[in-house]
Formats: structure tokens, C-alpha cells, sequence
């Protein structure tokens, strides 16, 4: 397997809307395997590939250790008005952490590594990591959640500790 590289704050890819995926091919199954490993290897719970450079809308997550899911071409069909807060970061924005609401409910539609349609009802937790990753297909990163003088101060520490 090639070692994949997650990019960070300040590649552009990470604020474009990410494009569908024609096709659900076998290198397309690779390419969720490849971006699990690197997952795993950046000890993360999700990964989107615009994360990994790739214009895709597709991720992947394992918030139940070993039980990891793919996600290909994912559309939200429905999100609770109930939230609920959480600390969330990123493998893009290293060393980064805040408290974000996000739908405590979610149900999600999308195509598996197999090229099967499923449709899946997520809360708490799962649900959360679902919505963090979407946003990534979106151009969205946690950290736009958050109010202007909360994010100001994470992104000039963020910079200050990247710049040392």
C-alpha cells in the first residue's frame, strides 16, 4: 500500500466541495483501504479524502475500534434540531480541540466500498463523527463551527506552534 500524506490547514483542498465518485471500482475499494490505514496511523476516528489531496466524496471512520465503516458519495437525508456539545479535532488541524454542536440524530444515505447503497440512523457520538466528516466534503472544517473569537485565538496558536 502507498503511504497516503493528510494535509492541513491551509491546503486549499480543504475548503472545496468535493466531487462524486462515478464509479465504485476496486481501486476506489483500495483507496478506503489505504485511507483506513492512514487513519489508523494518524490515530484518528475518520478521514475524508480531501484530506488525503483527493477531490472525493467519500470517507471513512471506525469510532468502534475494528469495526470500520466507508462512506461513498454520503448525503445526509436528516438531522435532529436537538444538539449536543462535544470536543472535536482534526488530523488536519493538529493539536487543535474545541467544544462544537452538532445534531444529536442523524440519518445518512450513502454507497459502501462494494458499491451497496445503504442507509444508516446515527446518534451521539457516531452521529457527530459522521457530520465532522461530511463537512470535509463540504469544504467545512470543524473549526468554521465556532464562534469568531473562540476560532481566532485556536487558529494564532495553531500558526504560532506550526511556525516553531
Amino acid at each position: 500500500m502507498v503511504d497516503m500524506d493528510i494535509v492541513v490547514l491551509g491546503d486549499e483542498i480543504l475548503r472545496q466541495k468535493a466531487q462524486n465518485i462515478a464509479d465504485i471500482d476496486t481501486n476506489i475499494k483500495a483507496l478506503s483501504q489505504q485511507m483506513l490505514e492512514t487513519m489508523y496511523r494518524g490515530k484518528g476516528i475518520g478521514l475524508a479524502a480531501p484530506q488525503v489531496g483527493l477531490s472525493l466524496r467519500m470517507f471513512v471512520l471506525d469510532v468502534e475500534e475494528g469495526s470500520p465503516l466507508v462512506f461513498i458519495n454520503p448525503s445526509l437525508l436528516e438531522t435532529s434540531e436537538e444538539l449536543e456539545d462535544f470536543e472535536e479535532g482534526c488530523l488536519s488541524i493538529p493539536g487543535v480541540y474545541a467544544k462544537v454542536a452538532r445534531s444529536a440524530e442523524i440519518r445518512i444515505q450513502a454507497w459502501n466500498e462494494r458499491g451497496r447503497p445503504f442507509t444508516m440512523e446515527a446518534e451521539g457520538f457516531l452521529a457527530r463523527v459522521i457530520q465532522h466528516e461530511m463537512d470535509h466534503l463540504n469544504g467545512v472544517l470543524f473549526t468554521d463551527r465556532l464562534p469568531e473569537i473562540i476560532r481566532a485565538k485556536l487558529l494564532k496558536q495553531y500558526e504560532k506552534r506550526m511556525r516553531a
